[in-house]
Order: C-alpha cells, then sequence, then structure tokens
C-alpha cells in the first residue's frame, strides 16, 4: 500500500516557485557581471558590514573556505575589503567599497522588479500573509522563532545557486 501525502505538492511547488525566481532574476541580472553568489555574499556584506568571515560564513550557511574564495574574488574585483580586527589580528572585517553602492542599487531594483512580477495580481494583504506564513514555515523548518521579514528580498531571490 502507498503511503498517502496530505500535500504531495507543497514541496514541489515552493522549489519550483524558489528556482522560476532565481531564473528570472538572473535573467534581469546578466548585463552587471556578477554571479548570483557574488550577488548574494554582497548583499550580506551590505547588511552586516563590519562582520568577520567566519561569522558572515555562519549567516550564509556555507563553509568558511567556500566564503573565503568568494571575498577573495570581490576583493580582487573591487567590491569588498577586509579590514584588521582592531582587536584580534587574526580576524579580518568586511566592508563594501564605494564601487559597490551603484551595483547593490542596481540589484535591488532588479530584486524589486522580480518580486513585482512574481507577485503580480496578488492585493497587499495576501503578500503579506504569503510572506508571514513563509516566515513562520522557515522558523518551523529552521528550528527558530519566526522573525519579521526583512525589508528587501533580494536575498533570497540569488541565495541559492552556486558560483
Amino acid at each position: 500500500m502507498r503511503p498517502e501525502s496530505p500535500d504531495p505538492s507543497f514541496g514541489f511547488l515552493i522549489h519550483d516557485v524558489s528556482r522560476l525566481l532565481r531564473k528570472n532574476f538572473d535573467r534581469r541580472a546578466q548585463q552587471v557581471g556578477l554571479t548570483r553568489a557574488q550577488w548574494w555574499v554582497l548583499v550580506h556584506v551590505h547588511r552586516h558590514e563590519s562582520s568577520s568571515q567566519r561569522a558572515l560564513a555562519d549567516i550564509l550557511e556555507i563553509e568558511p573556505i567556500t566564503l573565503t574564495r568568494l571575498i577573495d574574488r570581490l576583493e580582487k574585483s573591487g567590491w569588498v575589503e577586509r579590514r584588521p580586527d582592531a582587536s584580534d589580528r587574526r580576524i579580518w572585517r568586511l566592508y563594501l567599497t564605494e564601487k559597490s553602492y551603484p551595483i547593490l542599487d542596481r540589484m535591488y531594483q532588479l530584486g524589486a522588479e522580480t518580486r513585482e512580477q512574481a507577485l503580480t495580481g496578488l492585493p497587499a494583504e495576501q503578500r503579506e500573509q504569503l510572506v508571514a506564513i513563509l516566515s513562520k514555515i522557515k522558523g518551523n523548518l529552521g528550528g527558530k522563532e519566526p522573525t519579521a521579514p526583512e525589508t528587501d528580498d533580494v536575498a533570497p531571490l540569488v541565495a541559492a545557486g552556486g558560483e
């Protein structure tokens, strides 16, 4: 006898929506010249400027060596800079460069365009409910209390993906 699932399409639907959001965002962002992973790191450096590389790796839920490679490339291209920690010379703090701000503005604009396309036809109340529900699901699965969603939803659009 086959096991029954109360909602067999839920996980597939979430996965498909996520994939389509990334694909749509990537199409819009092609002209900028950064990989999705680089965009993702830039957004999080912006949100958590002066974080250590280890702390940022924890926030991004990636291995520190993976983040180090990404930061190496971003630093070489002039998007971020490492500064030594004032109290511990083993720690490097991450900061955006002035070059990054115009690209971040463009990235947030592309994220807003993608989000608007995705949510077309949903009134504000349903949009708010959707974000609240997804935040609750994220909290349930992450083992944490759900927090208020961030106001700029770019990171989720660019987060899942490799270099």
